[in-house]
């Protein structure tokens, strides 16, 4: 039994070895490399695994590279990777550059993935444009009649300006701009509506893809919808707030007249007053100028008669009150009139 416990043990121990020697000697991925024309030696792959490099993303992507006819090193996909790019990504869209003779480097691809971008997603678009579709666009028109408009962008990406380049928010934001610019530039609604590739033949002529990552290749306005009445809201609530400012003018002036009012109401009461008193002081002075001797019982008379002059000059003068007086006398006389019938009754 102990044997066996130990010819175990060291059949495990053979095996762990020989997987050991195998991670470390990948001699299936050389074998592949030499069968495909690739030449590396078993101590570069060992190598490899000292430099925490996975041999089989190297040998794999120069077996592709070779095969599409690209000259690669296995130092540049080595530097690449510890660089912290994607090899296989740039491997494959170097082959597919290659397929569709757009003259894409290693160099110009590395730096493009090293960037963020998918290098391959890029050379697809470049073969195959994108269309993205914009958000909706408002705009107001110079006859205040606001126009929602939707547009389809058709993009190239541009692969000398993907390093550095603006992305697709920029494109969008710079083609709502011309949108907006357009629709606003325009005279009526009514000429949008009846042309609308005016809008996209002018937001072309501004080379709204200079700086970016893309190349524009047509704008189409997908759509274009009728809002509110924006000119006329507008002035609705212009008159609303000029209404509310005259009227605070005009209580303004209102309160002033009150006050004003007032104040004179005030300014005659207080003449009054010195009327009265004024008034007041005639009796004390008459009974003085009695006592004194300066007036005597006939000149007091005499101002008694000329008082009821002016009095009756007075109620000449205003036949209003005269009038109102025999009306008073008038129904003064006929209430007595009935008042003696009734006695007799």
């Amino acid at each position: 039994m102990e044997d066996v416990g130990i010819m175990i043990a060291i059949g495990v121990a053979a095996i762990f070895f020989l997987w050991l020697i195998f991670y470390f000697i990948p001699v299936g991925l050389w074998f592949s490399a030499l069968v495909s024309n690739v030449r590396i030696s078993l101590l570069q792959l060992v190598l490899m695994r000292w430099r925490k490099v996975p041999p089989g993303v190297i040998v794999t992507a120069m077996i592709n590279s070779t095969k599409a006819g690209l000259n690669l090193t296995r130092d540049q996909l080595e530097a690449h990777y510890l660089a912290g790019g994607r090899v296989k990504s740039v491997v494959n869209a170097l082959i597919s550059a290659e397929k569709a003779n757009m003259g894409l480097d290693f160099q110009t691809a590395a730096a493009i993935d090293l960037a963020g971008r998918d290098v391959l997603e890029a050379v697809q678009m470049s073969v195959n444009p994108k269309v993205i579709n914009t958000p909706p666009v408002s705009a107001i028109a110079k006859d205040g009649i606001q126009l929602i408009a939707k547009a389809r962008v058709t993009v190239r990406a541009n692969i000398k300006q993907l390093v550095g380049g603006a992305g697709e928010e920029t494109v969008l934001a710079r083609v709502g701009e011309g949108v907006v610019s357009s629709i606003g530039s325009a005279q009526s609604h009514k000429a949008v509506l009846e042309n609308p590739d005016s809008i996209s033949r002018v937001v072309l002529e501004k080379g709204l893809d200079s700086g970016t990552a893309f190349e524009i290749l047509s704008i189409d306005i997908a759509d274009v919808d009728v809002g509110k009445n924006i000119g006329a809201q507008l002035q609705m609530d212009q008159a609303y707030a000029d209404k509310n400012i005259a009227q605070a003018k005009a209580e303004e002036r209102r309160a002033m007249a009150v006050a004003l009012e007032q104040e004179m109401k005030a300014k005659a009461q207080e003449a009054r007053a010195k009327v009265i008193e004024a008034e007041a002081e005639v009796p004390k002075a008459m009974s003085h100028a009695f006592r004194s001797g300066n007036l005597g019982v006939m000149d007091y008379q005499k101002y008694r008669n000329i008082q009821a002059d002016t009095d009756m000059r007075q109620s000449i003068a205003t036949p209003e009150q005269q009038s109102s007086h025999d009306h008073d006398t008038t129904n003064y006389s006929s209430k007595k009139e009935k008042d003696e019938k009734n006695k007799k009754k």
